[in-house]
């Protein structure tokens, strides 16, 4: 199995790929103890039964990317991944580049009826009729030189992709359910979904918490805390813990000593620069007016919900999700359906080809427009 080393090696292999209908993509990479994942291998896999596959070893020295981003934007060669948040994270944070045009078989098999999240493994299974060595799966990638049994497992992840992808690709042809695999992709190709925000980072924080003041302090703490983590290079965690966060949110700490007392904050958080940056986070927090305060915004746990009418949009959602084939969940969470019964017309299930499938009828069933009758273990819809 060959290894790409060299920038002219790479090239070569993409002047192929740019001849061929589609090139399968894959990465290995760490982020345990980075902020930003540390890409530490690409495989690339063009059709069978003649189509090579290769290793590409981001880490040999004087090697460039350059050649597989000109791949990625070269439109007549369709690149396919699977679960291709991560990968497309990594390319986009070192090569501002997304591969056009895109396909992902993690989503087109969720639309294609094989579940929500659905993964490799068990696509490799299910359509590959193949099973996969799972011994390398928790290796250090970074560790050179790689070892045979590494590179085969790696290579598996771009080999089974092509059956994969042929039979996924068919089937959504056959359903015409490409615009539903459109809506789904164009949020992977959007930049937005891989920006952090310093400014943004409280909102991934989670608290029950609806204090004006508590989330000012939140909201400074964690922008402290991405700002840091991001500069240098390390997982949040590293600097301190959300659980730890909250707690330096509610006890306001303003000296050194107080923020000593802190129960949750690990010895990492207690450096001085770090500790520094705790206490000019809090004193921030403090001096926010009343009025630049952040507001927790349509929050569905104050939601008056209609239990009867979520119960009839969960029949509703499961009668419709066994008609199309769809998991129930990748069209409606239970909390959408909750809100929904609310009154909240903004939840995801009403909009796209979630709302054709489920949306509309969902909406006439809140109007009273419809019921449901069930005949022989089938759910009907009537209409009033």
């Amino acid at each position: 199995m060959k290894t790409i080393t060299k920038t002219e090696e790479l090239a070569e292999f993409c002047r192929a790929a740019k001849a061929a209908p589609y090139v399968t993509v894959d990465t290995e990479f760490l982020r345990e103890r980075t902020y930003y994942s540390k890409l530490c291998l690409i495989q690339l896999a063009l059709p069978a039964p003649d189509g090579e596959a290769v290793l590409v070893d981001p880490l040999a020295g004087g090697l460039s990317l350059e050649p597989l981003y000109d791949l990625f934007r070269h439109e007549a060669t369709v690149k396919v991944f699977h679960a291709a948040r991560q990968d497309l994270e990594i390319f986009f944070v070192e090569g501002k580049v997304f591969p056009i045009p895109l396909f992902d078989t993690q989503v087109a098999a969720m639309v294609c009826g094989f579940g929500e999240q659905v993964g490799y493994e068990t696509l490799v299974r299910k359509i590959a009729k193949q099973g996969l060595d799972k011994t390398s799966r928790f290796t250090d990638w970074s560790r050179r030189p790689l070892s045979e049994a590494q590179k085969t497992y790696a290579l598996a992840d771009v080999t089974h992709l092509r059956v994969i992808y042929e039979f996924l690709a068919k089937e959504i042809a056959r359903t015409g359910r490409q615009k539903w695999v459109e809506e789904e992709l164009a949020i992977l190709l959007d930049p937005e979904t891989y920006i952090s925000r310093p400014e943004e980072a409280w909102m991934r924080v989670k608290t029950r918490t609806t204090s004006g003041r508590f989330l000012a302090l939140v909201r400074e703490l964690a922008r402290f805390r991405e700002d840091y983590a991001q500069t240098r290079n390390v997982p949040r965690s590293r600097v301190y813990k959300d659980d730890a966060l909250l707690e330096l949110a509610s006890t306001k700490p303003t000296t050194l000593e107080e923020l000593g007392r802190s129960r949750l904050l690990l010895r990492e958080g207690r450096k001085p620069e770090i500790a520094d940056g705790i206490l000019d986070a809090v004193k921030r927090g403090l001096a926010v007016r009343p009025e630049d305060m952040p507001k927790v915004e349509g929050d569905r746990d104050q939601l008056q919900v209609d239990s009867a009418l979520a119960d009839l949009l969960r029949v509703l959602l499961k009668a419709k999700s066994e008609s199309a084939g769809v998991a129930q969940k990748l069209i409606a969470t239970s909390s959408d359906l909750d809100a929904l019964a609310a009154g909240d017309l903004t939840v995801a299930a009403l909009k796209g080809w979630r709302g054709e499938v489920f949306g509309e009828d969902a909406l006439r069933l809140c109007r009273g427009e419809i019921a449901l009758s069930a005949k022989g273990g089938a759910v009907r819809v009537v209409v009033v």
